[in-house]
Order: structure tokens, then sequence, then C-alpha cells
């Protein structure tokens, strides 16, 4: 039986949707090397996946970092991840530097590795699939979180451009952009669970109680796994507890 993809580098991958999706891939069979700021937890992802995951401690929007892995790896499949957890505030409350967290976290890595996929370039047959938000789907839809529904929205015009240049170029490297939904289920989405509840004046239980279906880890790596190996894919999906479904 062939590994759909042999090598994998999946950035984020020491918790929550991260380590859902490195769990999915070594699944398959793939060699995931998984990048996250905490080397203490990405070797527990170690110790849970076993030799099919390459834990490496480093700062994912480093640039001369994302080149240097993709010429050296030379991964068929990237999933962009990573992630910094916004600070929870009104508009009229952040700082600046609170407000752009997740530009110069989210974005800042999205732009970094999708340019040095392109650039170096990956493999024809190559996948991208970035992790973005369903924040990004709505005005006015994370107004507690500053740059956050701002950035993961920049993040899909990131991937649509770096697929027109794919096209142009014939390079065959395929983008996919994925938005899940708010889920107390991993680290950003339960900070923002806590959060919008407050802002409602509910409690975290009844909050919850209006997302169902919860969105889990797990369903996210399948998602990943799915629209990678489907050829047919198209560019980007939204993903709830429900499952895949388009972007309107």
């Amino acid at each position: 039986m062939s590994v759909p993809f042999p090598t994998a580098v999946v950035t984020g991958a020491s918790r929550g949707f991260g380590r859902a999706i490195a769990a999915a891939l070594v699944a398959t069979g793939a060699n995931v090397v998984g990048i996250a700021r905490g080397e203490q937890d990405l070797r527990a992802v170690h110790d849970e996946l076993g030799d099919g995951f390459t834990p490496i401690a480093a700062d994912a929007t480093d640039e001369a970092f994302a080149e240097d892995t993709i010429r050296e790896r030379r991964p068929s499949l990237l999933v962009l991840n990573a992630g910094a957890t916004p600070h929870m505030a009104p508009v009229h409350q952040h700082t600046w530097e609170t407000f752009s967290r997740s530009w110069q976290v989210d974005t800042r890595h999205a732009f970094v590795w999708t340019r040095a996929a392109l650039r170096e370039p990956l493999p024809p047959g190559s996948v991208v699939v970035a992790i973005s938000s369903g924040a990004a789907l709505s005005v006015g839809a994370s107004p507690l979180s500053g740059g956050y529904a701002g950035a993961n929205s920049t993040i899909r015009f990131i991937c649509a451009y770096a697929a027109d240049e794919s096209k142009r170029a014939g390079l065959g490297i395929r983008f996919v952009t994925l938005l899940p939904q708010l889920t107390p289920a991993a680290g950003v989405g339960a900070v923002g669970v806590t959060g919008y509840a407050a802002r409602q004046g509910v409690d975290r239980d009844t909050f919850i109680e209006g997302i169902q279906p919860i969105l889990i880890p797990e369903q996210v790596g399948k998602a990943v796994v799915e629209v990678a190996t489907d050829p047919g894919s198209g560019p980007e999906y939204r993903i709830s507890g429900a499952g895949l479904g388009p972007v309107s």
C-alpha cells in the first residue's frame, strides 16, 4: 500500500489541531516533521506517535528556518497550523501589540512558508493545507480577539494568491484552506469560548450548548487527510462538528 505523503511538515504540531493532524498523518504511514516552540510538548507527541513523528522545536515564523526545512526535508504535504492565542478584549482595550499578535504569528508564518513553498519549490503534486478560522468569514464575528479575524482572513488570500502563482508557473502545487468553527476542544477556541460566554452574560456550558455539535481536533486531522489526498477537492472549506462544508 502506497503512502500518499511520505514526508509531511506540520506547524503548531504540539497540541490541539496540530497534534491531531500529526496523528492522522502518521496513521497513513507518513513521516511527519512536527514544528512548535514547546520542546516538552513535542516530546510528548513523539512518545505518543513514535518514530513516525520527528519533533523540531523552532519558531515557525522564521523565514530562513522555513526555507531550510523545505529544502532539506522535501515534504509533499505542508500543513500550516501554527498560531498565537489572541488577547481577548474589546477593540478599545487593546494596544497595537496585543491587537496585532495574530498578524505577527498566524499570518506571518503562513506567508513565510507559502513563499518558501513557491520559491524552492515544493515537488509537483505537493499540497499545502492552511488552517485559517471560521472567524474570517463574517465581519463582526470575533469582536474580542483583536486582529485575529482579519489575520486569518488574510491567510485565505495568501493561499488563493499562491494557488494562482502555482498555476501560472506550472508548479503543480495545490493549496487548500480549512476554516474551523469556534470550539472549546482546542486551545485558541477554549479561550474564545470563555470570553464570548462572558460577553453574552451566560455561563460557559450554556454557550457551548449553543454551538453544538462541537468540533473536535480529530475531525480536523481527518479533514486534512481527506482534502490533501483528494486531487479534486476545492480551494477552501468550512469545518464544524457536522463535518466539511462549502464556503458560501
